[in-house]
C-alpha cells in the first residue's frame, strides 16, 4: 500500500452504541495522539437496526469522557455493502459479529475480517456486551473501554 494512502479501519458490533463506538472513539483518540489522523478513516457500524440515528450509549459516553475523550460524536448504523471495498480492516467484537459480517460481505470484498479481540495482549478474545451484562457487572463499560485500548493500541502498533 502507498504510503499516501489513507488506511481504513470499521469497527462493528450488534448496536452500533456500545463496543463498536467505544473502539471508534478510542481509536480516534489513539490516532490523533500519534499526529496520524489524516492518515487513516475510522468509523463503526451495528449489524442490528434497533439504534440506526441514536448516539453511543450513556454509558459508553461517560467513560469516553472519564478517559479524556471528548469529543467524540456518532449516530447508529448499519454496516453496509459498500464498507466492504471502502474499508482496508473490519471488527467484530465477538464470534455473532463476525459471522454476521461474513454473512452480508460481497463476494468481492477485500476487506480483512477479523475479532478486534486478536490484538489483545491479555488474550482475551471476545468483548463481551456491556449493554446486557452491565446489570450483573457494573464495571462492564469499564473493562470494555480497558479491552479496546488495548486492542487498539496493539493494531495501530502492528500497522503503524
Amino acid at each position: 500500500m502507498a504510503s499516501t494512502q489513507k488506511r481504513s479501519v470499521l469497527f462493528v458490533c450488534l448496536g452500533n452504541i456500545c463496543r463498536s463506538t467505544m473502539a471508534e472513539g478510542i481509536f480516534q483518540h489513539l490516532v490523533k495522539q500519534r499526529e496520524i489522523s489524516d492518515k487513516w478513516i475510522i468509523d463503526s457500524a451495528g449489524t442490528g437496526s434497533w439504534h440506526i440515528g441514536c448516539p453511543p450509549d450513556e454509558r459508553t459516553m461517560k467513560v469516553l469522557k472519564k478517559n479524556g475523550i471528548n469529543n467524540y460524536k456518532h449516530l447508529g448504523r448499519l454496516i453496509t455493502e459498500e464498507d466492504f471495498t471502502n474499508f482496508e480492516f473490519i471488527f467484530g467484537m465477538d464470534h455473532a459479529n463476525i459471522s454476521d459480517i461474513k454473512d452480508l460481505a460481497p463476494a468481492n470484498s477485500l476487506a480483512k475480517i477479523s475479532l478486534l479481540g486478536e490484538y489483545d495482549p491479555q488474550n482475551e478474545l471476545i468483548i463481551e456486551d456491556p449493554y446486557f451484562t452491565y446489570s450483573g457487572n457494573k464495571n462492564a463499560f469499564n473493562e470494555v473501554y480497558d479491552q479496546c485500548l488495548r486492542c487498539c493500541t496493539t493494531f495501530l502498533d502492528t500497522v503503524t
